[in-house]
């Protein structure tokens, strides 16, 4: 009673510090927002795009945008679709590894395992033969006995015959009869000492390993890779052959002292006597995990229940750091809000503005009709079409086929009826873009005559600026996403109650 009194009021003071030396900067729709986490953002922000926001007001005023644009994603119910969890716990999980477990522990244990490969000249990996027989455990001696005699006598007539046919004897004796490629720790220790030190082209003795006898010949090799190549191979495997990822337990450990861990002797003891026990199986901070939960855990589990039990301590002490790590690191509470702000941005930016923009085409017209001027060209460009013939006459058929016709109809009018006589070249050209508009309308260079069409003219008019809104296509619906962003924005703020403290706004990075 008293430990849980004291830590009670250790919990409150903290807290009550932690608020003193971290003021509320602002309040947006009832949220508090802290400096720190405003730092956090603001700070991250002038480091990605090296930019240094020196006026703080306008820098909070585009944080206030944000904040109301997740508020709004929210209220529209994006962070309760079954996707967006799971999206983000996904993310969560992957983050956390990084505070669950210390990779370099692992990292540690592959590099003395590569170091001891490449002391020893291990290759990267073999390709081997051999003339293997199955050794069960329920074998009795004296049938081992005779195997062993065989394959004895195998090797001596190998090694008394320079020439004989290793596949021939492979096919005739061996349980496996393929030839396979084989990295170091993919294959019992036994294995893995006598192959991995042969060259290629020798055969071994008969050696054995837990699943029976070998003779074995190397038929290639692959040099050992370098550590970075390798390391994530290596580390796999290592887990693979013993069951035990270094840096997990090497974790374990530590929280378990961090969080108190006390086991329940007898009850450990009763469970793993085979009993049926109904007890706290241990603690972590005075928590119960109890054997209804092992139950659970363990169910339709083949495994010991010592090496079980072993998992369900390590899963429950990892998981009671998970739940944790906000309250523990506030970097890493932080960088969880700053992605599912992102996350939730994302998906009502999408649908609001993004793929409203690009499919409102009455909307990017009307848009384009109102702000026409602002799109007018420096330089003016030639729109229209340029028409290369294989005589003179071309000039006067086009000419009439075009008349009173949309420009835009100009090439399909003309193909259809003087297909085979002509070469087209529809567009809005600038300077530079076309050289015979270059030479005929901009009067710079010289027109060169097309092979076989050598008559060239083209039809058309001078324009200071786009005559459409298709025309500008791109630029107009980036144009048109941030009006109706800042018509967003207008709204989120006349709906929303935001009130800054800007005497705590001035001690931001200075205090």
């Amino acid at each position: 009673m008293k430990r849980g009194f004291f830590f009670f009021l250790s919990y409150l003071f903290l807290n009550t510090l932690h608020a003193q030396t971290d003021p509320v900067l602002m309040t947006i729709n009832k949220e508090n927002i802290t400096r720190s986490e405003f730092e956090y953002i603001y700070n991250k922000n002038n480091s990605l795009h090296n930019v240094e926001l020196n006026d703080l007001n306008k820098y909070a005023d585009l944080f206030i945008n944000f904040k109301l644009k997740v508020d709004a994603a929210k209220e529209a119910g994006y962070d309760t679709l079954q996707s967006f969890k799971n999206e983000f716990e996904g993310y969560k999980k992957q983050i956390a590894k990084t505070y669950l477990i210390d990779e370099s522990i692992n990292e540690k244990a592959a590099l003395d395992y590569y170091n001891k490969m490449a002391q020893q000249s291990y290759p990267g990996k073999v390709k081997i033969a051999h003339i293997f027989k199955y050794m069960p455990q329920w074998i009795t001696a004296t049938q081992q006995e005779a195997i062993k005699n065989q394959m004895d006598s195998i090797s001596v007539i190998i090694q008394s015959n320079s020439n004989i046919d290793f596949n021939e004897l492979v096919n005739r004796y061996s349980d496996d009869k393929e030839s396979f490629w084989v990295s170091p720790l993919q294959v019992p220790e036994e294995f893995e000492a006598v192959v991995f030190k042969m060259k290629v082209g020798d055969i071994s003795t008969p050696f054995f390993t837990p699943q029976g006898i070998h003779i074995v010949k190397i038929i290639d090799a692959v040099e050992l890779g370098s550590f970075e190549e390798m390391k994530e191979s290596i580390i796999n495997m290592q887990l693979a052959r013993t069951g035990i990822n270094r840096g997990i337990e090497e974790a374990v450990e530590k929280l378990k002292k961090e969080y108190n861990f006390q086991l329940n002797k007898d009850a450990v003891n009763a469970l793993l006597a085979g009993n049926t026990v109904n007890d706290v199986l241990f603690y972590l901070n005075n928590k119960p995990f109890d054997s209804n939960l092992f139950e659970k855990f363990s169910k339709g589990n083949p495994s010991s229940t010592q090496k079980l039990l072993n998992a369900f301590i390590a899963k429950s002490v990892l998981d009671y750091e998970y739940n944790n790590l906000e309250m523990k690191y506030p970097e890493f509470k932080f960088l969880m809000k700053e992605y599912k702000d992102g996350m939730l941005l994302f998906e009502i930016s999408n649908n609001q503005i993004w793929e409203r923009a690009v499919e409102d085409e009455a909307g990017q017209k009307a848009y384009f009709a109102v702000n026409r001027n602002n799109y007018k060209w420096q330089n003016p460009k030639y729109k229209g079409i340029v028409v290369h013939g294989k005589n003179k006459k071309v000039a006067k058929q086009v000419k009439k086929l075009i008349k009173n016709k949309p420009i835009d109809s100009w090439r399909e009018v003309i193909l259809q009826n003087m297909n085979g006589q002509v070469v087209l070249e529809q567009g809005l050209f600038a300077q530079g873009d076309n050289p015979s508009v270059d030479a005929l309308f901009f009067k710079s260079g010289s027109l060169s005559p097309m092979e076989n069409y050598p008559y060239t003219y083209i039809f058309g008019e001078k324009q200071r600026g786009p005559s459409s809104h298709q025309e500008i296509r791109g630029e107009l619906i980036s144009d048109y996403q941030n009006y109706l962003d800042s018509l967003w924005i207008k709204q989120l703020r006349r709906e929303a109650q935001i009130e800054i403290n800007y005497d705590v706004l001035k001690t931001v990075n200075n205090h």
